[in-house]
């Protein structure tokens, strides 16, 4: 589980990372990832949309990504908002191989330059 204050619940926090934020793709996700100046604890959101399977498997998934993300939310810079998309593969991938895929676009994100243009 994130932690509360982690936890991104408002619309409009999904589509400014979604919109406004860099993209990095994996086979099995999509990491959108937007950052600001502010001082508040990073926002990590997750949709998992029904191409992935029925409510269970989405289900499933989301506690994954969930559990996966814990303990990468100290990379994330203070003030940031990171929504993870999940695809289609991510239902029979495993646990590894959506961490690695995870990892990879993290640091795809983490080292480009902020105004995403390279």
């Amino acid at each position: 589980m994130l932690p509360p204050a982690s936890r991104m619940r408002r619309g409009e926090e999904f589509a400014e990372a979604i919109r406004r934020g860099r993209r990095a793709g994996r086979p099995s996700l999509v990491v959108h990832f937007t950052a600001s100046e502010g001082d508040e604890t990073p926002i990590v959101g997750f949709v998992v949309s029904k191409a992935v399977g029925d409510a269970v498997t989405r289900n499933r998934v989301k506690r994954r990504l969930r559990h996966l993300m814990r303990a990468r939310l100290h990379l994330l810079p203070r003030g940031s908002l990171l929504v993870v998309r999940a695809n289609p593969p991510a239902a029979s991938a495993r646990s590894e191989l959506l961490a690695a895929d995870l990892d990879v676009a993290l640091q795809r994100l983490m080292r480009r330059p902020r105004d995403g243009r390279s």
